[in-house]
C-alpha cells in the first residue's frame, strides 16, 4: 500500500513562508501535486508537476508558490511565499501513476492577518 505523507504545514503570519513536503512510500508517480481545501468547499488544485518536471499553478498561487520533485526521494515540495490569510487550508498531497490516485492525510495551513 502506498501511503503519502505531508509535513511541514503550521501557523505563519501574513507576507511569510512555509515550505510543504510530501514523500511516497514507494512507487514512483508520474505525476504529484498539491491540492487545498477550506470547510464547505471543494478540493481544488495549487499546483502540480511532472516526473519530467513540466509544472502548472492555480491562478491564486502563481508568482507565489513553486512546486519540485525530487525523484530520487520520491518526495514533492511546496515552497509558499508571500503568504496570505486566503491561503489558509487544509493542503493535500496527490500523487498519480498506472494504478491510479494516491492522497496524503492532508497538512494544516494557517495564514493570520
Amino acid at each position: 500500500q502506498v501511503q503519502l505523507v505531508e509535513s511541514g504545514g503550521g501557523l505563519v503570519r501574513g507576507g511569510g513562508s512555509l515550505r510543504l513536503s510530501c514523500t511516497a512510500s514507494a512507487s514512483i508517480f508520474a505525476v504529484m501535486g498539491w491540492y487545498r481545501q477550506t470547510p464547505g468547499k471543494q478540493r481544488e488544485m495549487v499546483a502540480s508537476i511532472t516526473v519530467t518536471g513540466a509544472s502548472i499553478y492555480s491562478d491564486r498561487v502563481k508568482g507565489r508558490f513553486a512546486i519540485s520533485m525530487d525523484n530520487a526521494k520520491n518526495t514533492v515540495y511546496l515552497q509558499m511565499n508571500s503568504l496570505k490569510p486566503e491561503d489558509t487550508a487544509d493542503y493535500y498531497c496527490l500523487g498519480t501513476n498506472h494504478h491510479g490516485n494516491f492522497w496524503g492525510q492532508g497538512t494544516q495551513v494557517t495564514v493570520s492577518s
